[in-house]
């Protein structure tokens, strides 16, 4: 197949879902075509560097200040600002472009924020004769229920307020995308029939569950000493979740531990830790900031902890610290997309004793912890595989270019796209 793969974002070892599935799909033997969206040239040149001449890259840069005057000047728009942040009227000449001058099989628009270019593909390939191209939107999560999620749990007053701004709009809009466009896909059941229950089940049938996978051989166990009594939060440290998550454990959780143990070490490990996550920083509390590889943190660690109060999807920190052979503990938000069973595979705990109980009963069992070590190492080989999730998308593709046309659209705006 010809595929136009369509990333709002560069993909990354850090944004992995879109750079693993390029990789896989093109593996197994098919030609893709990669059009990006660069903030930063360092990401852009790692992954140019990790798929080097296997296939065609178009990068369009786009500034901060774009995508800052894109939300200021969305919000009296319709559209939720996730679907304003990364549109850039230069990126999408050139996909016009690319689909003028180009035959594809099937365009993949990844993200909410690549729902706006989705509509706009649509109408590009109706305008030049290919209206049986089919549109694949990769949902990745329901935005909206994570929207909804914050809105109540958020510890922050500026994330409750800004979720319940942008709940209604968000919902509006993805049950837009999800009835126009021809195939969608989410990380997880559970965002799939968050999905559905916006857009009827009428769309039963054009929602499908393409789950995350992990890196085996990059993510994997390794023959070390493991530090003692030390814990490992990580993802990335600016995205709201992340940061109540953090925030919450190292206030109301980590004290607890500390009472019984107070040797017990922290790493918050991931990119961009905002103020409040920096502001935790201590003796027992290190905050790496950006760091060039998360492994050796899964690695040497005692226990991968994941704290989530809200989120959406698949938590591939969870899957990550499974893969590096690291026991883990987590909060059931974070393994609502998985088939994990606590007790076999990781520790599933609710309440803040909760959790630190659990922390401290595994703290004191190397026995467990190397049982659900390894456990947990085999989960992930039997259920996330990028080369298995990859083989799925493909069915969805394929099942896509065998109903062409068939999807009723809404009439796109020509004068939508290139303002």
């Amino acid at each position: 197949m010809k595929i136009l793969f369509i990333v709002p974002y560069v993909p990354t070892r850090i944004r992995t879902r879109p750079l693993n599935l390029i990789r896989s799909l093109i593996e197994a033997g098919h030609e893709v075509t990669v059009a990006t969206l660069w903030t930063a040239e360092a990401e852009l040149q790692e992954f140019l560097e990790i798929v080097g001449d296997t296939c065609l890259v178009f990068a369009e840069r786009i500034t901060r200040y774009r995508s800052l005057g894109n939300c200021v000047s969305g919000l009296a728009s319709a559209a939720p600002l996730q679907a304003r942040y990364s549109w850039n009227p230069a990126f999408a000449r050139r996909l016009a472009c690319l689909i003028a001058e180009r035959t594809f099989d099937v365009v993949h628009v990844e993200h909410l924020r690549g729902g706006r270019y989705a509509l706009f593909i649509r109408e590009m390939l109706a305008r030049h004769g290919k209206g049986g191209v089919p549109v694949v939107w990769d949902s990745v999560d329901c935005i909206s229920a994570l929207f909804k999620q914050a809105a109540k749990g958020s510890r922050s007053l500026s994330s409750r307020l800004i979720a319940r701004l942008e709940l209604g709009r968000t919902q509006r809009y993805e049950t837009r995308l999800v009835r126009q466009l021809d195939r969608v896909v989410v990380t997880s059941g559970i965002d799939r029939r968050q999905l559905l229950d916006l857009a009827s089940t009428e769309a039963n049938h054009k929602v499908s569950v393409v789950p995350n996978g992990v890196d085996l051989d990059y993510f994997k166990p390794i023959d070390c000493e493991r530090e003692k009594a030390t814990l490992v939060i990580s993802g990335k440290m600016s995205y709201h979740a992340n940061e109540a998550a953090a925030v919450h454990f190292v206030r109301v959780v980590l004290p607890r531990i500390w009472a019984r143990q107070p040797d017990v070490r922290v790493w918050i490990t991931g990119k961009d830790p905002s103020r409040r996550v920096r502001d935790l920083s201590g003796d027992r509390v290190v905050i790496t900031g950006t760091v060039p590889d998360i492994r050796p943190y899964l690695q040497h660690a005692t226990i991968a902890v994941s704290p989530i109060l809200y989120g959406a999807g698949i938590q591939n920190k969870v899957l990550e610290a499974l893969a590096c052979g690291t026991p883990v503990v987590a909060t059931s938000k974070s393994v609502a997309g998985l088939s994990t069973r606590a007790g076999l595979h990781l520790r599933v705990a609710e309440t803040e004793v909760g959790l630190g109980n659990a922390i401290l009963s595994l703290l004191r069992s190397p026995e467990e912890r190397r049982f659900l070590g390894e456990s947990g190492r085999c989960f992930v080989e039997m259920n996330h595989n990028w080369r298995s999730s990859a083989a799925i998308l493909e069915d969805v593709y394929r099942e896509a270019m065998m109903e062409p046309g068939t999807v009723e659209r809404e009439k796109v705006s020509s004068g939508e796209g290139l303002r």
